[in-house]
């Protein structure tokens, strides 16, 4: 842990410390990274998201199985009179926390601003040509032909209020890798459970219970304040759980299990998570900015990403890293998603063939590289770096690992400037399409802005938008198959393994593991 991330910790100990100590209906909540912004249309990150969908809310969501709930659509279905148009049917009486009311145009300014350039969930909508209002409470979505599992492209697609955003200037989305800041990007108007009160990036961040909450008598509804602090160091979150100055961390440390649910009045919950974590390699570039080899990339030859591949020893990292709280993985698609199969998520640790394949390309005597690695985000993720620099070096590639938090590691990715980078993918439609279109499509448009890997391949990327209008759910599963097979061959990222979700909580905290990795606060039930 570096210096700056202890003082950190610290600090945040202290801050928690301070506060009263928790009543029922307050939950007091930790894990170990921050949201990276309140813009709801800036990134398409996991615990941004989950501070968003207490404040915001999309038109639906998806329920601890994984089937859609209605929230501000009631209904959804595609037109009767035109297979290119999904209809969707909005909620009545709905109103944001300044007090005015939701209606279609809501929906039809939120769509298209997150179209936008800046927009980290533009893949997701871009087999949408056009988004319309036919009355107040209806709105249709046109497509670039039939696309039969839009639906499942909007669950974190969040609902902004128009007006608010054009009375303060928010109506941009926010550059977060320009490192502007921005109105949305500290305020919040949603229409969801819980009020912003205040918003210390990377401190605390406070809500309240809205009181006109269209859904105040349907959920539990049972926390009126909820304070949320992220401690990016480990020991310090779970201290601070033990000790009951939090009520729930989201990630338990693997060391740290034994010890949580041994503790009176404490539970841990465990559940698969929908999410793989990877490496990804710059395959693109001609040469490369943190390697000694000089003009060339040693990343470009297949043989080279195929011996790195079978270099990591995933058991090895399951055993000693996560204390066997993972799931190896040899493709980066969780179990939960269309497309993932058994055969296709094996992996297999041969170092003796990954020195043939390195000497084959002629990189017997190695190599030096940077790996970029992110200290905040994922379980063990700075271990599961330091582990693979030493697998790696059993071939001959000499890893300099440069690990820091994720809102430093992140723009490294989507502004296209690390060679070599872990990165998680958790993929909320169920479906390879998503991740194909952020992770393996050619970085164009409004597509490809999370592969950093300068891999393109015009052939798949025909294949990958093809996959949005196909309507013969066999023929579309046939075409995902056949790019699986070329991501595959081609090496492009290194799986490492599927996470496993660690909640430790207060006994009579009332809420179930969200495979999502999402707990969303107005569930919960505080006994």
């Amino acid at each position: 842990m570096t210096r700056t991330s202890g003082l950190l910790a610290a600090t945040l100990l202290a801050t928690t410390a301070l506060a009263p100590m928790a009543t029922a209906e307050t939950l007091r909540w930790a894990r170990a990274g921050d949201s990276l912004t309140l813009d709801p249309h800036a990134q398409n990150e996991g615990p941004t998201h989950t501070i968003a969908h207490q404040i915001y809310e999309p038109l639906l969501i998806r329920d601890m199985t994984g089937a859609f709930e209605p929230a501000l659509a009631t209904s959804w279905a595609p037109s009767p009179d035109d297979p290119n148009v999904w209809v969707f049917t909005l909620r009545e009486g709905v109103t944001f926390h300044d007090g005015a009311a939701f209606d279609a145009s809501d929906v039809v300014f939120s769509i298209n601003r997150a179209k936008t350039e800046d927009s980290d969930m533009k893949e997701l909508l871009t087999s949408i040509v056009e988004v319309r209002a036919t009355d107040p409470m209806t709105v249709e979505f046109v497509t670039d032909g039939p696309n039969p599992i839009l639906p499942s492209n909007l669950t974190n697609l969040f609902i902004m209020d128009e007006d608010w955003a054009n009375a303060n200037g928010a109506v941009k989305v926010q550059d977060v890798e320009g490192g502007e800041e921005t109105f949305a990007a500290r305020n919040a108007n949603g229409t969801g459970p819980y009020t912003l009160v205040s918003r210390e990036p990377d401190v605390r961040t406070v809500l309240e219970q809205f009181p006109d909450y269209w859904g105040k008598n349907q959920f539990p509804m049972d926390v009126t304040e909820v304070i949320y602090t992220p401690i990016q160091n480990a020991a310090t979150r779970v201290a601070a759980l033990l000790s009951g100055e939090v009520d729930l961390i989201q990630d338990v440390p693997v060391q740290d299990l034994t010890r949580v649910a041994g503790t009176d009045n404490l539970e841990v919950r465990t559940a698969p998570q929908n999410r793989v974590i990877f490496f990804g390699l710059n395959m693109g570039a001609a040469d490369l900015e943190s390697d000694n080899v000089e003009g060339a990339n040693p990343l470009a030859d297949a043989r080279v990403r195929q011996a790195m591949n079978m270099a990591i020893n995933r058991e090895a990292i399951q055993q000693v890293v996560m204390r066997g709280q993972s799931q190896p993985a040899g493709m980066i698609a969780p179990p939960f998603v269309n497309g993932w199969t058994a055969e296709l998520d094996q992996a297999k640790t041969d170092v003796a063939a990954a020195k043939a394949l390195m000497e084959e390309a002629g990189y017997g005597d190695g190599f030096t590289i940077q790996l970029d690695c992110p200290n905040d985000r994922y379980i063990n993720d700075e271990a599961i770096c330091q582990a693979t620099v030493g697998m790696l070096a059993q071939i001959g590639v000499t890893v300099n690992l440069d690990a820091k938090p994720k809102a430093q590691h992140f723009p490294l990715i989507s502004n296209k400037t690390t060679d070599f980078y872990m990165l998680g993918w958790g993929v909320p439609t169920y479906d390879s399409e998503y991740i194909f279109n952020f992770l393996v499509h050619t970085t164009e448009g409004d597509r490809g802005s999370w592969n950093a890997t300068g891999y393109s391949n015009p052939d798949l990327d025909a294949k990958i938008k093809s996959l949005a209008s196909e309507t013969d759910l066999d023929a579309r599963n046939d075409t995902i198959a056949e790019i699986w097979e070329v991501v595959q061959a081609e090496t492009i990222y290194l799986p490492v393994h599927h996470q496993v979700l660690n909640w430790g909580m207060k006994a009579g905290v009332g809420i179930d593991v969200d495979p999502e990795d999402q707990p969303k606060v107005k569930y919960i039930s505080m006994n």
